[in-house]
């Protein structure tokens, strides 16, 4: 469980966009503004360095200062998930560790992704190695499934044996595959874990079919909208929940037609008034002027659009 652990069912975790600054570092200021933000407005916890986060455009020594920085500006290492994994093992073990040591509630594992087409025993012993190495009774880790992206995906039969064989340690997937039936036969097959949806749209089917809740990059600018859903789903009012799911529905089908992590900062500037967070690492790219207004506008009357004051600078 992340954050408070009588929160009751469902749990909201933004998939924490990184600003950056003019020459491209990580901004620990606007990122401790935005996560304080965060967790006024309905979430229960924060994944940082994951896909939405930019992770794997940043260098470990650069991930190790961003972890350290967001415990320094003063949140919680108990709401925490940091993204850990990377292609090489010595790498993942070294974030993995620091984060156990910064207390934060576990990490988000993805398999190594550079090789495709491998098999399970060579990522159960990916995974097996890392927390073996890192040899500490307090890691939890949440393994990630986002086979779109990574190119390797983690198989049934692959999450049974890491369960069976870290019962303490394997607690809960994020499932960003986008297949609703997957995700419920893994929270059916395996209630011990904690089962994400990657996908705001499958957050209240997934949790009718005993599911976590979401970890989601669109919970970055309608974590109030996530909160609504999740909160209409504890009264057991199925027509409100339903209304409340489709209004964040709406919201992310609107944003997931643009690149996802250039519209998410597009929309947190607008929010903010702040242009420092349009900034992205390439490959990635912010979104052009006239993608940008004809997003904003898309957005209006949706209950994401605000302005939140100035930013960090």
């Amino acid at each position: 469980m992340i954050g408070a652990p009588d929160a009751g069912p469902g749990q909201i975790l933004a998939a924490v966009l990184t600003p950056l600054t003019a020459d491209l570092a990580a901004d620990h200021g606007r990122l401790k503004l935005h996560c304080r933000w965060l967790l006024e407005h309905g979430c229960d916890g924060l994944t940082v360095l994951g896909t939405t986060g930019e992770a794997n455009s940043f260098t470990v020594e650069e991930r190790l200062d961003i972890l350290e920085g967001i415990i320094e500006g003063g949140i919680p290492g108990g709401v925490l998930l940091a993204g850990t994994g990377c292609c090489a093992i010595p790498d993942t073990v070294r974030l993995t560790r620091r984060a156990v040591a910064l207390n934060m509630a576990g990490v988000l594992l993805l398999p190594p992704f550079y090789y495709k087409g491998v098999s399970d025993d060579g990522l159960f012993k990916a995974f097996a190695d890392v927390i073996e190495a890192v040899g500490e009774g307090r890691l939890r880790v949440y393994l990630y499934h986002f086979p779109q992206m990574s190119g390797v995906p983690l198989s049934r039969a692959l999450i049974e044996r890491l369960v069976n064989a870290y019962p303490d340690t394997i607690v809960g997937i994020k499932d960003s595959s986008g297949d609703l039936a997957h995700m419920t036969s893994l929270a059916l097959s395996f209630p011990q874990l904690d089962v994400f949806s990657g996908a705001d749209d499958l957050l209240l089917p997934l949790m009718r079919k005993g599911g976590a809740g979401c970890i989601t990059g669109v919970t970055n600018v309608a974590a109030p909208l996530a909160d609504a859903v999740r909160r209409r789903f504890r009264t057991a009012d199925d027509a409100e929940a339903e209304q409340a799911q489709d209004a964040l529905s709406r919201v992310r089908r609107t944003i997931a037609a643009y690149p996802l992590t250039a519209a998410l900062k597009a929309v947190t500037a607008h929010n903010w008034g702040d242009d420092g967070w349009r900034r992205l690492r390439p490959p990635l790219m912010p979104l052009a002027a006239e993608a940008e207004a004809e997003l904003i506008a898309q957005l209006q009357g949706s209950g994401v659009l605000s302005q939140r004051g100035p930013g960090a600078g």
